[in-house]
């Protein structure tokens, strides 16, 4: 993360944990502080507003090896029914294109026993490459080492909990925004929204670690602000959203009633089964509202735009992150290092949703990025 925005949100964040060795809860290495003055409050708002302005102009790579065409690419995606997931594997078919690549998908379907079979699959195609997308690199650690024992390069999206090698693991790059940084900014967000009146219900899930890193984040933030409260932290198994967040809404409905009043997630995913919940139960949409730490799903920009209960997401460039792991599997190709490079985190609310989704209810920001990939890899 590059500019004055993420130095700002780390002031910000040393003025949040001044109470938070007492609470347990800030990392060993954090000052400590507690959000309770107006002069806080207003950083935090200017923190969020910045997350909310239109994406800057392109700051990632510029130079890079050409594209040689005719490369076989497997992805191994976790669950093609999230969101997030979709528009990135849509994002690298849209960039494999422009390379001439032959891409083949296979979907674990969220089911733990479908993914070491899904890496196996993809493996006996012979790939020159391997993209997985929302899965855990440490957990599939047994599907990729023979990928790994055949010198295949392998890429990833939201595979640990930062962009970057993942260490302990063959995986080059890990395609992301700063994961922290996004729960920070959503979590600010809660606060700036209820005037430090929040409370606050986090839905993550516990089987990958960067959304229990970014539950964390959101949990040490919430915290710390004085006037808020964090009633509860849920975790709900992505894959099984559908079956067990209608369950877990009520239940926290009639645990709690009126002093629920923002739910925040690791994912959009949540809210589309908890949504109708609130709307049977009668909640107003002005009682409750809704912030997620990605990705920026088309649902999500729905209930933004209309005033479903979501007030905000933290989008993530889901299409721009296609077209860069496939620039970052070409390098490897090539032999050369991966970029690292890291999107600035972007905040989706009612003032911006309309720029930003336009018609196509995807956060997809006008910097120029597939004109710039393809100069990169020489191709039309």
């Amino acid at each position: 993360m590059r500019g004055w925005f993420p130095a700002c949100l780390r002031v910000l964040v040393c003025m949040l944990f001044s109470s938070a060795v007492a609470l347990g809860l800030a990392q060993a290495s954090a000052p400590q502080a507690t959000i309770a003055s107006s002069s806080s409050l207003a950083a935090a708002k200017r923190i969020v507003d910045a997350a909310a302005q239109p994406a800057p102009p392109w700051n990632g790579p510029r130079t890079g090896p050409r594209a040689q065409p005719g490369k076989h690419v497997v992805v191994v995606a976790e669950d093609l029914r999230n969101g997030g997931i979709l528009g990135v594997v849509d994002g690298l078919l849209e960039a494999a294109k422009v390379t001439a690549w032959n891409v083949k998908v296979f979907d674990a379907a969220g089911k733990p026993d479908l993914r070491l079979k899904m890496l196996s699959n993809a493996l006996a195609g012979h790939p020159d490459g391997l993209i997985i997308v929302g899965g855990d690199a440490h957990a599939l650690l047994p599907g990729l080492a023979p990928f790994a024992k055949l010198s295949i390069p392998i890429v990833g999206w939201h595979v640990a909990a930062k962009a970057g090698p993942v260490s302990g693991t063959p995986v080059a790059m890990n395609v992301s925004t700063d994961p922290l940084e996004v729960a920070r900014v959503t979590a600010l967000a809660a606060i700036v929204q209820s005037d430090e009146h929040a409370g606050v219900v986090i839905f993550t899930d516990s089987n990958f670690r960067v959304a229990q890193d970014k539950a964390d984040e959101m949990a040490a933030v919430i915290r710390a602000c004085s006037g808020c409260t964090l009633l509860d932290v849920r975790d709900v198994a992505i894959s099984r959203a559908e079956e067990l967040m209608p369950g877990e809404t009520r239940a926290l409905l009639a645990q709690y009633g009126k002093r629920w009043t923002y739910a925040l997630a690791i994912n959009d995913i949540y809210f589309d089964y908890a949504v109708p919940i609130l709307t049977q139960a009668g909640i107003p949409n002005d009682a409750m509202a809704m912030l997620s730490a990605g990705d920026g799903s088309e649902s999500a920009f729905l209930r933004i735009r209309n005033g479903t209960f979501q007030t905000a997401t933290v989008a993530e460039p889901l299409n721009l992150h296609g077209w860069q792991l496939i620039d970052e599997m070409n390098r490897l190709f090539e032999g050369q290092p991966v970029t690292g490079y890291v999107f600035p985190v972007h905040l989706v609310t009612v003032g911006n949703v309309g720029a930003d989704g336009g018609d196509h209810l995807l956060y997809d920001p006008a910097n120029g990025y597939r004109d710039i990939y393809r100069h990169i890899w020489q191709r039309p």
